[in-house]
């Protein structure tokens, strides 16, 4: 595969695994650790160990191994396709409706549903478990999500990840009443030290960043509208919960027992916008909220 190449800009003093971790989507820094030990990572032109401390200048040049076959298998799920032409796919996804295959989803995913409709047309870069996927949104979150058909999108859709030009705009109900009509959440996340299933506000964690504003007012609730500019793990839920106002149905990071009328957290991913990797022509989609979020704002409104 052809090498990705990084500016190790601002990192003064990261360790290369930990700057690899966080400038190549889909990277845990055991697996950029392997990368650079067996010699895919150069610095400057020359292999480097993967405690060296970046100064902030250097150019770092990572070769991904080439994608293993792709196991996933293909199944007629039904898609609300927003989007599609030869490079990639745009899907409103459910919710309830697991993203890729994992331990306890084997099958019944996005991906099986996504090889299914694109007849196996899917990058590789993801794995044997996760052709075509770019990005990632929760189980029970639901939205547009954006899938790449070929290696070469798939890179350069990465890429726009990784420089924030890959805008993802969501819509959610949060619990209480926000002070301010808008503001940003500026807060690194990792993993909960004390609950590695839940990702929580670490101090050292991944730079995390999340601008809201507010839509709408009820008695105790908010509507609200929030926009990534980073794309941490459960970021939106995490964030939302860490100034006082846990998304509405959120049983991880609000109240444990779940909301009549919802199947998961009121958190819709609403618009998406992108750089067509081929064409460099702009692509801006957006989906309606599901009809439970409609209806949950109607019962608020009343």
């Amino acid at each position: 595969m052809e090498p990705i190449l990084l500016r190790a800009e601002n990192t003064n003093g990261k360790r290369l695994d930990s700057f690899l971790a966080e400038a190549v989507d889909g990277l845990s820094r055991a697996a950029a650790a392997k990368l650079i030990e067996s010699g895919r990572v150069l610095v400057d032109g020359k292999r480097a160990g993967k405690s060296c401390k970046l100064a902030g200048t250097e150019s770092v040049e990572v070769t991904l191994p080439e994608p293993e076959p792709i196991d996933a298998v293909p199944q007629d799920i039904p898609l609300d396709v927003v989007y599609e032409d030869a490079d990639v796919i745009v899907v409103n996804k459910p919710s309830g409706l697991v993203v890729h295959p994992a331990p306890g989803h084997p099958d019944g995913t996005l991906v099986n549903a996504l090889l299914h409709h694109c007849a196996g047309s899917l990058s590789g870069v993801g794995g044997a478990l996760r052709p075509g996927i770019v990005h990632r949104i929760d189980r029970d979150t639901s939205g547009l999500i954006i899938a790449a058909k070929n290696d070469f999108s798939h890179q350069g859709l990465a890429a726009q990840l990784r420089d924030h030009t890959l805008a993802r705009t969501y819509e959610c109900i949060v619990v209480g009443n926000l002070r301010e009509d808008r503001g940003t959440v500026d807060a690194p996340i990792a993993r909960d030290p004390r609950d590695r299933k839940r990702m929580a506000v670490v101090s050292g964690g991944r730079e995390a960043v999340t601008h809201w504003e507010v839509l709408a007012r009820y008695e105790g609730y908010t509507h609200v509208r929030c926009r990534l500019e980073t794309g941490r793990t459960h970021q939106i839920r995490v964030h939302m919960a860490h100034i006082g106002h846990p998304i509405l149905g959120d049983t991880v990071y609000g109240a444990k027992k779940p909301v009549p009328g919802l199947t998961g957290q009121c958190l819709h991913a609403v618009g998406l916008r992108f750089i067509h990797p081929r064409t460099g022509e702009p692509v801006e989609l957006t989906c309606p909220l599901p009809d439970e979020f409609t209806r949950m704002l109607e019962k608020l409104d009343k």
